[in-house]
């Protein structure tokens, strides 16, 4: 019973101090990438603080689908352990940041996986992200990455069918 007493004091704790950083996080900051749970979703400690962010504008392939493994890879290979710049867009419904990641040599890890054919550009929450845009199709007309499959299921879809298999709507 103290146990779970001093728990859900934590929580609501670390869910105020989420809400307190909110506004720190409205600008550019750099922090050390300590995790990759998959090609779109990193974990950065900024200020002893650990921040989960997803990659604004782009959707990587879900574990299941093709190329998810090698999305994953190469988001470890471009930032794990790195010193990256951060540059805020919004948060999601899961309350994960959603930002640009910059490379320390300036390249913008979410055009990188576009352009490589590791990701899809995410029209609908980036509409106006006309260089994504670009980068995808070059991506599909070079046939890279998931490009090389015939018909790639944009991971949206593939969330949504498995929501109807599991009987979750």
């Amino acid at each position: 019973p103290r146990q779970a007493k001093y728990r859900q004091m934590l929580a609501r704790a670390v869910s105020l101090a989420g809400l307190l950083l909110l506004p720190l996080f409205s600008q550019t900051f750099s922090a050390r990438v300590v995790s990759v749970a998959d090609g779109d979703t990193i974990t950065v400690l900024s200020n002893r603080t650990q921040v989960r962010v997803r990659l604004y504008g782009i959707d990587c392939p879900e574990p299941g689908q093709p190329f998810h493994r090698r999305a994953s890879q190469r988001t470890a290979e471009l930032v794990l352990g790195k010193t990256v710049a951060v540059r805020p867009e919004s948060r999601d419904r899961y309350k994960r940041l959603v930002a640009w990641i910059i490379l320390p040599d300036g390249r913008s890890l979410n055009e990188i996986l576009v352009a490589e054919g590791l990701a899809w550009h995410f029209r609908r929450y980036a509409p106006r992200e006309a260089r994504l845009a670009r980068l995808e199709q070059s991506a599909r007309d070079a046939r890279l990455g998931l490009w090389r499959d015939p018909g790639p299921l944009p991971p949206w879809e593939w969330r949504r069918a498995s929501r109807r298999s599991s009987g979750r709507q």
